[in-house]
């Protein structure tokens, strides 16, 4: 089968970055299904890994955290899907990635596809939908209800994949005050478009934008990029007995900062459920079929942002490059061999 792979960790303009490689076809067992992958997503930590994770001397690492396919097999001891359902999912840290034909992936952190969306829509969204759902539900333990509270929750970085979901959830789900971060025209329009209340400038102070806006201390925020450029503000701007959740890896932080408001900070990693075969591990097969369920109902929207055509090395390698910009806004998605 066909795949895109890396063999040592460099740079994204060398020309083996990422290479185009065959691989045998993966053997189902246990409660695996064999997914036939029609698109996939690009997202941080594939850019991440690549540069930070070299593989073991003559092998090759195949990156890929998202994807939209077809079960062609099943394991043994699978109990939710069948051949030939349409999934999607945002797999395993600890196994080969999704940027291959054929995929093999355990059914407790599989969900079905939304049936109104094509595999490139549906590819966007698992683990920015994963992470953005369990930050706001799990970590923050912001209640599911609409009803207005006066309470509010900043988004920094909001117009980035996991932003776009997490502030369209944040909007239709919860009675909060939602505020994004952007800092460009168009990143700006496109978190007014997912339904922020407000948009604010993150290459300003965070707290100087708050008080702009003439609103009460913030009691959630979601940062999920520059958290430690920001901290300072964050500790300013946050509410007593707030809570502080990320997604990013600042060098530093000094937590000291939050004792005095007895803050409280989460960490949401997306990946911990299926690392650690959790006994709650079903809980993202779970989420993702709610996920599908709002998108279906036209209650949450795809965040594509760009389709860069099939799924090759060239493509990836661009973009990889884009996401290490800091310019993309919504997802880039591929699609078929």
């Amino acid at each position: 089968m066909k795949a895109i792979a890396y063999h040592a960790s460099l740079p994204i303009d060398h020309a083996d970055a990422l290479v185009d490689i065959e691989l045998p076809v993966p053997q189902v067992s246990g409660r695996d299904l064999l997914v036939e992958v029609k698109a996939v997503s690009v997202n941080p930590v594939d850019t991440k890994i690549r540069r930070n994770v070299a593989p073991a001397d003559g092998q090759a690492k195949v990156l890929g955290w998202d994807a939209a396919g077809i079960v062609k097999a099943v394991g043994p001891d699978v109990t939710l899907f069948k051949v030939g359902d349409e999934v999607w999912y945002a797999g395993d840290l600890t196994r080969p990635g999704t940027n291959s034909e054929l995929h093999l992936v355990d059914e407790r952190i599989v969900g079905r596809k939304p049936a109104s969306l094509d595999f490139g829509k549906a590819a966007a969204l698992p683990l920015t939908a994963i992470t953005a759902w369990e930050m706001l539900f799990d970590r923050l333990q912001v209640p599911r209800t609409p009803e207005q509270r006066g309470e509010a929750i900043l988004v920094i970085g909001a117009a980035g994949g996991v932003g776009s979901i997490l502030v369209q959830l944040a909007r239709k789900l919860t009675g909060l005050t939602v505020i994004g971060t952007a800092s460009r025209a168009d990143t700006a329009a496109w978190v007014e478009q997912l339904g922020a209340h407000h948009v604010i400038d993150h290459s300003k102070p965070l707290n100087e934008e708050i008080k702009r806006l003439g609103l009460p201390p913030v009691k959630y925020v979601a940062a999920l990029t520059h958290t430690d450029h920001h901290f300072a503000a964050i500790a300013d701007l946050i509410a007593p007995q707030g809570k502080l959740v990320l997604i990013d890896d600042p060098e530093a932080l000094d937590v000291r900062a939050l004792k005095l408001k007895s803050v409280s900070l989460h960490w949401e990693m997306m990946f911990t459920r299926s690392m650690f075969k959790t006994d709650d591990m079903a809980q993202q097969h779970a989420l993702l079929n709610d996920v599908a369920a709002l998108v279906d109902s036209g209650v949450v929207k795809t965040t594509l942002g760009e389709r860069f055509g099939a799924i090759n090395a060239a493509n990836l390698k661009r973009a990889h490059a884009l996401i290490e910009s800091n310019r993309a806004k919504g997802k880039i998605v591929l699609e078929g061999f």
